[in-house]
């Protein structure tokens, strides 16, 4: 009852950013979202870059050229900041 890999519907079908927080949704319907403090180069970037976004490693991932920044919808499901993030707190 383990998985050792992604499905498709983990595909990225679309990325948006609300104030500060990135919004992914997947080909099964599911909408991924994290805080854009566990990735800085996304937090520091202009709402211009943000949206420069390309799908990429076989559509499980988000690629930003101009930002060198690189997400996997499985690090996003499993809640991975970016090493050196800010951490937020647990309630």
């Amino acid at each position: 009852m383990t998985s050792s890999g992604l499905n498709a519907g983990e595909m990225v079908k679309n990325v948006s950013f609300a104030r500060d927080t990135i919004v992914v949704d997947l080909l099964d319907g599911r909408t991924i979202s994290a805080p854009l403090a566990w990735f800085p180069r996304l937090l520091h970037a202009t709402p211009a870059q943000r949206k420069k976004w390309k799908i990429s490693g076989s559509s499980f991932g988000i690629h930003w050229e101009e930002l060198d920044e690189d997400l996997s919808t499985e690090g996003l499901l499993r809640g991975a900041p970016a090493p050196g993030a800010l951490k937020t707190k647990a309630a």
